[in-house]
């Protein structure tokens, strides 16, 4: 008598940001190991908290405090891991090209992240630094330091080198410059540098800064990062970058300005990996705009989540904003509706719940909006490392939150 042998249904995550990450652990919580084979791929060994990039941008924070290795967060026993970068998704043919080979999947998860979005702007590419990833933060804090420590040892110092121009006045951007208002201080004390040579300018085509906060909550953290130097340009566009500064236009202004800049750090705007769009998917301004199960339309074997997902809001029937925190609970539904679908159960459809906003203004100073409270200052502060802890505590238990959380309540 023969017997019949039944693989497992194959389960591949391309892409371990919070989405990929929180999905991949959660599956292994959902499913048993006889349900499904997992594999993950990402393109480095390690996890990073996007969230916390500004920080070591600045110099504030080491950069390893921000990642994590895969391995020490999701049991290789339940999840196969391989390190390969994604090329090509091939729908169709249910399989993934990477730099290395293919891989074959019965269900694919989608979690690829965003790329930088200059919109065009003519410089930006070539000699704009963006916060988007471990390398690219270490390039930025390495070279503002170089230009610090160079700079009584120039024969003709430029002050302008000493200027650091900042596109976009969105969360990264905000927080960026509020760690460097922090960080220069000590920069300066460091190479006996006189603080009244360093500009940190940043610079926004919107009237105000931070758009999904309140006026009295706005006017706060323009007030506090003003006091500590920072430079707002606000109603003011970006029009050129070249290597030693950026042109830009006030709204309504036919004038053009060049702003000399030593450090230019562009933080406007991030799309969806390109990698979607290049593999034949059916996308909205690049993403993919899943169902309630946060499938694709086209393909119900695929599900996308994080910033290549493009979930609808149905009470403001608008779109989601691509934060963290959607990615974290589009990986929690997921996990469970894939446990559904293998089970032949139906599918529970995902709801959005915002649970607040907080950005920070620096150690010890942050502004929030949790509900209808509007918090600010210390207690802002606070909320900001819970929040942060919550993750790390979500995704790897409390080991994790004490190895690589900010409340040092152990340490």
């Amino acid at each position: 008598m023969d017997v019949m042998i039944v693989s497992k249904p194959r389960i591949l995550i391309i892409g371990a940001g919070y989405g990929g990450m929180m999905t991949a652990t959660r599956l292994i919580k959902e499913l048993s190991p006889n349900d499904a084979e997992i594999t993950l791929v990402n393109k480095h060994n390690y996890h990073y908290q996007t969230t916390w990039l500004h920080q070591p941008a600045a110099g504030t924070l080491h950069h390893d405090r921000t990642r994590m290795l895969i391995k020490k967060v999701v049991d290789p026993s339940r999840v196969k891991f391989i390190q390969d970068t994604v090329t090509e998704i091939k729908p169709k043919e249910n399989k993934v090209i990477t730099e290395n080979g293919e891989l074959a999947y019965d269900y694919l998860v989608i979690g690829l992240g965003f790329e930088s979005n200059t919109f065009g702007i003519k410089g930006l590419d070539t000699h704009a630094f963006t916060i988007r990833s471990i390398d690219t933060v270490r390039k930025i804090r390495d070279h503002i330091e170089y230009q610090f420590a160079s700079y009584n040892h120039d024969e003709e110092p430029k002050d302008h080198k000493l200027t650091i121009a900042v596109g976009g006045a969105g969360l990264t951007g905000v927080e960026f410059v509020a760690e460097l208002a922090n960080r220069v201080p000590e920069l300066c004390r460091e190479y006996d540098i006189d603080r009244s040579k360093v500009r940190i300018i940043n610079i926004e085509g919107a009237p105000t800064i931070l758009p999904n906060f309140d006026k009295e909550l706005v006017d706060y953290a323009i007030h506090q990062l003003e006091s500590k130097g920072v430079e707002f340009k606000l109603n003011t566009f970006i029009k050129e970058c070249t290597e030693e500064s950026v042109i830009v236009q006030e709204k309504d202004s036919e004038d053009l300005e060049e702003i000399k800049a030593g450090t230019i750090v562009w933080t406007g705007g991030v799309k969806a990996n390109s990698i979607v769009e290049k593999s034949g998917f059916q996308t909205n301004r690049g993403k993919i705009e899943v169902d309630d199960a946060l499938r694709s339309p086209e393909y119900p074997n695929v599900f996308v989540v994080g910033d290549c997902s493009l979930v609808m809001d149905k009470e403001t029937n608008r779109p989601c904003p691509p934060t963290a925190q959607l990615a974290m609970q589009q990986g929690v539904a997921l996990a469970k509706n894939i446990r559904h679908i293998l089970h032949n159960e139906p599918t529970e459809p995902f709801v959005y719940k915002n649970k607040g906003t907080v950005a920070s203004l620096g150690a010890g100073d942050a502004i929030a909006v949790v509900g209808n409270k509007r918090i600010k200052g210390a207690p802002a502060a606070a909320l900001k490392k819970i929040v942060d802890d919550r993750y790390l505590l979500m995704l790897g238990g409390v080991g994790l939150m004490v190895k690589k959380g900010k409340l040092n309540l152990f340490k």
